[in-house]
């Protein structure tokens, strides 16, 4: 295939002059979009980074979509906001308006990263959902679409062909519970009542911080005689005790176990687990049958769900328009607050210096289910998770904890591990940027395990924020 280069210089055309690069290598760069009427435009590279090119042009206000052609294949910028046709046509976009600026040419003495840096923040800054061509009708379009595929499908599709659900017996000591959620690898198991002949709750991670906070208000670490002494049933009857202290003078009641059924379409699943803040919702089913019991066919989880939606929608993006866009475009997420923001709740982040203690009561406190952990110029180093505290199990290092002078650091030291029970690798800082757009967004939320991304700077991993499964459903379903 042969390529003809235009012969216009576009940085002479009326408009704003606005800078393009291409950080990513090649021989010769071109870039070429409706702004140069999809001809050819040479890009020169930058003194000192011959990998970097880049080329100015001057673009009239308003929506512009573009290509860049890298040792003649045809290239579309990953980390920028793009969209797809019907076709698989992949144009990345930008928003010029008059407000925009020409930023100050590379320099070589800043990293290749550092002009995605630039792009970024002005980006965030400047576009809106209205601004990239997004309508309110578009948006309602595909929270339609998404609502009717959730209401059509159920929560039978989402059992895996094989495999196995753990679930506990309540009479099980709180210390064999705690080790069998880190051997089997899972943050929470429902929990059976053999006398009742019904499940009757969960037991999670939260449960052990909760345990540990409770021992150490009484003065005392975490020791195995303490966690045999106690039953799993013992435990949630003094956890809801309490509740009944915190709550209107104890005329609060036990909480009910949340779970579904396998007719349940996916949207009733999705907003159980929304509305009740649990992470998982077990799928039982109940035979009508007399001596019959009740079966835990499968946890479903907002991943689950979420695989089912990008599976159904993978080849059609075109049907969603919202899924376009950039996530720093719609806002979705928590954010940390920029300076002169007083409307937005603190984003709550660790060192690694922090005591365990803190760490816990800052996850109870503030209700979530990870903290990013940060160093002096806030950027990413880890993350600490309630299902981390599962891990204290291996070789008992919980009886050696001391949550005022261990660290969040030494805590992960202490239960890490190179490889999963299960012998799969696991990463554990999930990430994205500011400008990937929603639907990659999702692809990287689908995957087992991995409940948030947090939000990082190009380059510099700065933390800007976090997105959860939460996050995203909470949009989609409006």
């Amino acid at each position: 295939m042969m390529y003809h280069s235009s012969g216009m210089d576009y940085s002479r055309e009326p408009g704003m002059p606005t800078r393009f690069v291409w950080p990513y290598g090649g021989r010769s760069v071109y870039i070429c979009g409706s702004f140069t009427g999809w001809e050819q435009h040479p890009m020169t590279p930058v003194e000192g980074c011959p990998t970097v090119f880049q080329t100015v042009c001057n673009l009239p206000p308003g929506f512009h979509q573009y290509k860049f052609v890298v040792d003649g294949e045809w290239r579309h910028d990953e980390h920028q906001p793009h969209v797809s046709s019907n076709y698989g046509t992949v144009n990345t976009v930008l928003l010029a308006r008059e407000s925009d600026y020409l930023p100050p040419m590379l320099n070589p003495q800043f990293p290749a990263g550092s002009n995605m840096d630039v792009d970024n923040e002005a980006f965030q800054r400047l576009v809106k959902v209205s601004d990239i061509g997004l309508s309110e009708a578009d948006l309602e379009i595909s929270r339609h679409r998404i609502s009717v595929f959730l209401s059509t499908h159920t929560a039978y599709e989402l059992l895996p062909r094989s495999g196995k659900v753990i679930a506990l017996d309540v009479d099980l000591p709180v210390k064999q519970a705690f080790h069998i959620l880190h051997e089997q690898g899972i943050p929470m198991a429902p929990l059976w009542d053999f006398c009742k002949g019904q499940f009757v709750g969960v037991l999670s991670a939260l449960d052990f911080i909760l345990i540990m906070k409770e021992l150490r208000n009484h003065g005392s670490n975490l020791t195995e005689e303490e966690l045999d002494l106690h039953s799993i049933s013992a435990w949630k009857e003094a956890k809801s005790f309490m509740n009944r202290q915190i709550n209107d003078g104890g005329r609060t009641g036990p909480r009910q176990l949340v779970h579904a059924g396998p007719d349940d379409n996916l949207k009733d699943v999705a907003l159980k687990i929304l509305q009740n803040g649990v992470a998982t919702v077990p799928i039982i089913h109940s035979s009508t049958e007399e001596g019959s019991y009740p079966q835990l066919l499968h946890l479903a989880s907002l991943s689950d769900i979420l695989q089912s939606i990008c599976r159904y929608f993978r080849h059609s993006l075109g049907l969603l328009p919202v899924l376009q866009l950039p996530v720093c475009a719609i806002g979705l997420g928590t954010w940390v607050p920029k300076i002169g923001e007083s409307n937005r709740q603190p984003f709550a982040m660790l060192r690694p210096s922090t005591s365990l203690s803190a760490a816990l009561n800052l996850l109870v406190q503030a209700q979530v289910s990870s903290i990013p952990i940060v160093d002096d110029n806030d950027s990413l180093l880890d993350v600490y998770s309630r299902s981390d505290i599962t891990a204290l199990a291996k070789d008992k290092s919980y009886t050696n904890i001391n949550l005022e002078e261990t660290t969040v650091h030494r805590a992960l030291q202490l239960g890490e591990e190179p490889y999963s029970p299960h012998g799969i690798s696991q990463q554990r800082c999930h990430m994205c940027l500011p400008t990937d757009p929603l639907h990659k967004i999702m692809e990287r939320l689908s995957k087992p395990g991995v409940r948030r991304l947090v939000i990082v700077e190009a380059g510099s991993k700065r933390v800007e924020g976090i997105v959860t499964l939460s996050d995203i459903f909470r949009f989609l379903l409006g």
